[in-house]
């Protein structure tokens, strides 16, 4: 009896304790998330006393006058961030259907794997090499052509179109995931209903799949909006707010990588910092708009 006992507790015991490392754990993720937060707002405060809610609303960047604010590049983040994710959208949903429905299996999907996977593994700065001496005279060739000036090629555009490329292997690698798990009795009646193969795709799979593919598409966006080397070789690092997708601009995270090492005065480095916040706040804020839209697509 008193050994049935011990065998019997033996287990909840061990399970307890598992219990407490789980809960530690996720504790510890939230504490580091406070305390980054923390710490950015602490070392930014001397910015937020100074130019308060002009910091967001100006246009001034200007280190020799000490006036500061991040207008400019919140709109350069938003805009590059947006549009790169409107041009992989069609190219990763793409693949994603081809590799997770069409070719799950083969040596055509298997190169087109290894390919994704080789792609989100190359560094950011060698896209960024690539694209300006690749991407860049191709837009500049094409500003001269259009009476586009100033025709230098760095550009919101150029940042935009390497950023679409550098997020797809993420986003497709996801849904094609995704996809994959789809239940294959669901596709099974359909077909036995007589639907196409597109028909399958369209009303069964991507309804099934499209918070799950949501996310994936989330994960890329995140990507994009913090991405920094290859975003500051072909933006053009331009401290004013840009006109038109082929004027150059900043993004907050260029900003931060270009001017940090020259902050040689307390409310210079404190600007950068609340650039540095301002990032922060809007990835957070971006990523609840994310899971809000994807939980309301999963309710219907």
């Amino acid at each position: 009896m008193n050994q049935e006992k011990t065998s019997y507790h033996k287990p909840h015991k061990e399970g307890g304790i598992f219990h407490r490392i789980l809960v530690i754990c996720a504790s510890f993720l939230v504490l580091l998330l406070v305390g980054v937060f923390v710490t950015l707002v602490a070392k930014s405060i001397l910015s937020i006393k100074v130019f308060g809610f002009g910091f967001i609303t100006g246009q001034t960047w200007n280190p020799v006058t000490g006036m500061f604010s991040g207008l400019p590049y919140i709109v350069g983040t938003v805009v590059t961030a947006v549009l790169a994710l409107a041009i992989s959208f069609p190219f990763g949903m793409s693949l994603a259907i081809l590799l997770g429905e069409y070719y799950r299996t083969g040596f055509l999907a298997t190169i087109l794997k290894n390919l994704l996977e080789m792609l989100a593994g190359i560094p950011s700065v060698i896209y960024g090499f690539t694209a300006l001496y690749f991407l860049v005279p191709i837009i500049r060739n094409f500003e001269v052509s259009q009476n586009i000036q100033p025709a230098f090629g760095v550009s919101i555009i150029a940042a935009t179109i390497v950023l679409s490329i550098m997020i797809i292997p993420y986003s497709a690698s996801v849904a094609r995931e995704i996809i994959q798990l789809v239940p294959l009795n669901l596709k099974e009646a359909a077909y036995a209903m007589g639907a196409t193969r597109f028909e399958v795709v369209r009303k069964v799979i991507l309804p099934y799949a499209r918070s799950g593919i949501g996310a994936g598409f989330l994960l890329s966006f995140g990507r994009a909006v913090g991405e920094t080397m290859a975003v500051t070789m072909v933006i053009g690092n331009s401290n004013t707010l840009a006109k038109s997708l082929f004027d150059p601009s900043n993004t907050m995270a260029s900003i931060i990588a270009n001017e940090f090492t020259e902050a040689t005065t307390e409310i210079y480095l404190s600007s950068l910092i609340e650039i540095g916040l301002m990032l922060f706040v809007l990835t957070v804020l971006f990523d609840l708009l994310g899971r809000y839209i994807i939980k309301r697509m999963a309710m219907q």
